[in-house]
């Protein structure tokens, strides 16, 4: 299998999988800005464009950050990102999906509306009059998530689970485009230091 990758939060996300799980993967990073993601011959491994893509030995190719973690996860359970249990692995998707609408969602549609406008409008659909209430949606999310560390280590309990590597990886691309943690969420300061 081949890893391709780049610069940006969702790349991240399966780049701290891949290193929390102990993996090595093969992988070769393009130039989003330059638009090698739009090029014909990554169009026809991923229609959409994005990144990551985890291409497998049989040609078969794998995009969306949490689909490919969820596959590497089948392949690799230990150490059990995603859960161990029924149980465990429901908690970790009903989180990855909280902070991917409550926050990720927000945060992303707020910085093209914004500071990313220039970039994105080109290229997708951008809401500039919407940048201000979005980014103020996805500091919602983060008082939700930060009230759930207030009283875990880790969002899903006592362990690392992908909830936290998707959370970390947004976190640190928010800090760049704008959006960086507020003080005031002391919790997840707290979860952040200790990760």
């Amino acid at each position: 299998m081949k890893l391709t990758t780049s610069f940006g939060p969702n790349p991240a996300v399966v780049t701290l999988f891949i290193a929390a799980k102990g993996l090595t993967v093969p992988t070769e990073t393009i130039d989003i800005i330059a638009g090698e993601n739009r090029q014909p011959g990554y169009l026809a491994k991923n229609p959409f464009g994005g990144t990551p893509l985890l291409e497998l030995d049989d040609g078969t190719c794998l995009s969306e950050s949490i689909a490919i973690c969820e596959y590497l996860e089948e392949l690799h359970p230990s150490p059990p990102l995603i859960g161990a249990t029924a149980e465990a692995r429901a908690v970790t998707r009903m989180w990855v999906r909280r902070i991917d609408l409550g926050y990720v969602q927000p945060m992303v549609a707020g910085f093209r509306g914004a500071e990313g406008l220039r970039l994105f409008e080109n290229r997708m659909r951008c809401i500039p009059e919407g940048a201000a209430t979005l980014k103020a949606m996805a500091g919602d999310g983060l008082a939700m998530i930060d009230r759930q560390l207030a009283t875990s280590p880790f969002i899903c309990g006592p362990q690392l689970t992908l909830a936290d590597l998707l959370l970390q990886a947004f976190l640190d691309f928010g800090a760049t485009v704008g959006q960086p943690l507020d003080p005031g969420l002391t919790h997840i300061a707290t979860w952040r230091a200790q990760l």
